[in-house]
């Protein structure tokens, strides 16, 4: 169980929830928040990480929009103003403010100075851009939506990268996937892996497509890629 603190941005403070791993010093991950903002499955997913070993640091990246946003994806009025605050966000901004969380997380002295990012839906993109842009040192990004938007920034990855693909994802369709996958598939940074037949939030508990087995195999790669990329 986590507790919330508040990150300076250089442009006001930004909540952040963050869950601390029984060891005094570990590794940093930053999870990168889907449209319903830092709610109780980003929550539940930071403190799965502080678990397994990392610190773990959820931002309130709609901080600018709405303070503290905590939506499901149970009722129509919520997803209504999960949409509206997707399409308000500045990705821009966003980007920064992962930034900041990164350099917030090096310099506390729990963390061993490493640190990688995690992303879901809108966070799937963001971990994209996190890679490209950030001194992140590792990124993983679940069903991102407008990737293939962004690949032209593909050139500026230095560090190890894993994206997971939802074949039948219905926000990310086959031309997206294949513009993806064609453009990254070489890649000597990326790591692509697809998973047949599942729907956009393959992964997230309790969802309308949550798959277990497909849920547990993506979290068991992606723990595998920080353990070697963050040791």
């Amino acid at each position: 169980m986590g507790d919330w603190t508040a990150i300076d941005t250089g442009n006001g403070a930004m909540a952040a929830y963050l869950a601390r791993p029984a060891a005094p010093r570990a590794p940093a991950i930053v999870v990168i928040q889907e449209i319903f903002g830092v709610n109780e499955v980003m929550r539940d997913v930071a403190d799965s990480f502080a678990a397994d070993g990392f610190l773990a640091i959820a931002p309130d990246l709609f901080w600018r929009l709405e303070p503290r946003v905590d939506l499901t994806d149970r009722t129509q009025p919520e997803w209504d103003r999960a949409f509206a605050l997707m399409s308000a966000f500045d990705v821009e901004l966003g980007v920064k403010d992962i930034g900041a969380a990164i350099a917030w997380a090096r310099a506390q002295p729990w963390c061993s100075g490493k640190v990688g990012a995690v992303g879901f839906c809108l966070g799937g993109l963001l971990a994209f851009l996190t890679a490209t842009r950030t001194d992140a040192d590792a990124s993983v990004g679940y069903y991102g939506i407008g990737i293939e938007k962004r690949l032209g920034e593909a050139d500026r990855l230095a560090d190890p990268l894993l994206l997971h693909i939802a074949e039948a994802d219905e926000f990310v369709p086959k031309e997206a996937q294949a513009l993806i996958l064609s453009a990254l598939k070489n890649h000597p940074h990326v790591q692509l892996c697809t998973y047949p037949g599942r729907n956009h939030a393959f992964a997230r508990a309790g969802g309308a497509h949550y798959d277990a087995a497909d849920a547990a195999l993506a979290r068991e790669r992606t723990l595998a890629l920080f353990r070697k990329a963050l040791a």
